[in-house]
């Protein structure tokens, strides 16, 4: 018997689809539930299942956009022979161990993950010098300073290496590409600055962070402290945690905090649902949850969809100040960026302090400045004060330990 294996909807209204990677082979056997497929959304990665076991019968390329129900492969449930492990996704590809570290580099620079990739000062002086190299002498293929030294040594003779390479971008890539440009034609949208003095989270953290592990089994980091004095700010300026929908503005009794988070497919935004109704430990533990399933892939459509206003953290980066783009429909984010100690005036007195800027990226066209700048002031006051504005005077209790 020949199954005809459709492709299922990821999500509500989408309608196109694109094979970003068959894990088998044409003439393969498969077991019923392997996974033989990476599907491409406009919103995420998903996996294909096998309907049933057999020999299988690709009938479109790798990269081909198809349309959700087109029949993709074919399986015929009477062919009989051994499953093959799918091939591995590149982001759960282990570290070498001693087995391939016997390998001969070629064979490493064939399979490694690190083949190609140069190390920092190779990036630079890549930069600077404009040497492009596709691998290197390092361990497992891996670029080194010394092979962009060589090679500059050797532009404009035979031995230089200059190569261009051309790949198509996923659907992803290319959905977020049209809408980060609509956002910018589509949007009257602005950028507020603000700074925020991290010490007494700081000391919170130091204070309580091990008994706060010890009762919760995960650490208390910064986001839960972002997203819950978002949440407050929110519920202060509701224009700001609001949507336009054609001539309508559209508000909300609550706030969906949508985290960006980045993943082996590029930075993706799942949704932490009614944070006003969550703890401290309660925001952690759903943010630790939706960042493993972006990193393993496993994330689906709707857990990225439908947020009210987004938190970016580019501080993760090293980003001192940075100005983020709006995640529409939303019309506000807020920018966090790395902590820098810094000698600021305290009761006219210098001292040195952790501190962070902040940035809120607003669509004015329904937020103004008063809404913008307040939220950004309420953010930065609860930051500043938790264990009032947070806490409820009471940590313990707001730790739950």
């Amino acid at each position: 018997m020949i199954l005809d294996m459709k492709v299922p909807s990821p999500g509500e209204s989408i309608t196109e689809v694109e094979i970003a990677q068959w894990l088998v082979a044409d003439g393969d056997f498969v077991e019923k539930d392997q996974e033989i497929a990476e599907i491409d959304s406009d919103k995420a990665t998903l996996a294909l299942p096998a309907e049933e076991s057999g020999i299988i019968k690709l009938l479109v390329e790798d990269g081909t956009s198809v349309a959700v129900g087109q029949v993709v492969c074919q399986i015929d449930t009477e062919g009989k022979g051994e499953a093959k492990a799918s091939a591995p996704k590149a982001s759960a590809a282990p570290e070498p161990g001693p087995a391939a570290a016997a390998k001969p580099a070629s064979a490493q620079a064939q399979t490694s993950y690190a083949t190609g990739t140069p190390s920092p000062a190779a990036k630079k002086l890549m930069d600077e010098k404009g040497v492009s190299l596709s691998s290197g002498t390092g361990r497992d293929g891996r670029i080194t300073k010394e092979d962009v030294v060589n090679a500059t040594a050797s532009m404009g003779t035979a031995t230089g290496e200059r190569k261009s390479e051309r790949k198509k971008m996923n659907m992803m890539r290319r959905k977020l590409a049209q809408r980060l440009v609509s956002v910018k034609n589509e949007t009257a949208m602005l950028t507020t600055f603000n700074e925020v003095d991290m010490q007494p989270i700081f000391d919170l953290r130091k204070k309580y962070q091990d008994r706060f592990v010890k009762k919760h089994g995960f650490k208390l980091g910064f986001m839960s402290f972002f997203t819950l004095a978002s949440v407050r700010a929110l519920q202060q300026f509701p224009q700001v945690n609001a949507m336009i929908d054609g001539d309508e503005m559209v508000t909300h009794d609550f706030q969906d905090i949508s985290i960006a988070v980045s993943g082996p497919r590029g930075l993706m935004v799942p949704v932490v649902r009614s944070a006003e109704n969550l703890s401290f430990a309660g925001v952690e533990a759903e943010i630790a949850r939706l960042a493993g399933k972006v990193r393993d892939g496993s994330i689906s459509v709707d857990e990225m969809t439908g947020g009210t206003f987004t938190i970016t953290n580019g501080g993760v980066f090293g980003s001192m100040l940075s100005t983020p783009i709006i995640n529409p429909p939303q019309s506000a984010i807020l920018g966090m960026h790395n902590i820098v100690e810094r000698p600021v005036a305290i009761d006219g007195k210098v001292e040195i302090r952790p501190i962070m800027y902040l940035a809120l990226s607003y669509d004015h066209r329904i937020i103004d400045g008063r809404e913008s700048v307040g939220s950004l002031v309420a953010i930065k006051e609860a930051l500043e004060n938790p264990i009032e504005l947070l806490m409820g005077g009471d940590v313990e209790k707001a730790l739950e330990i």
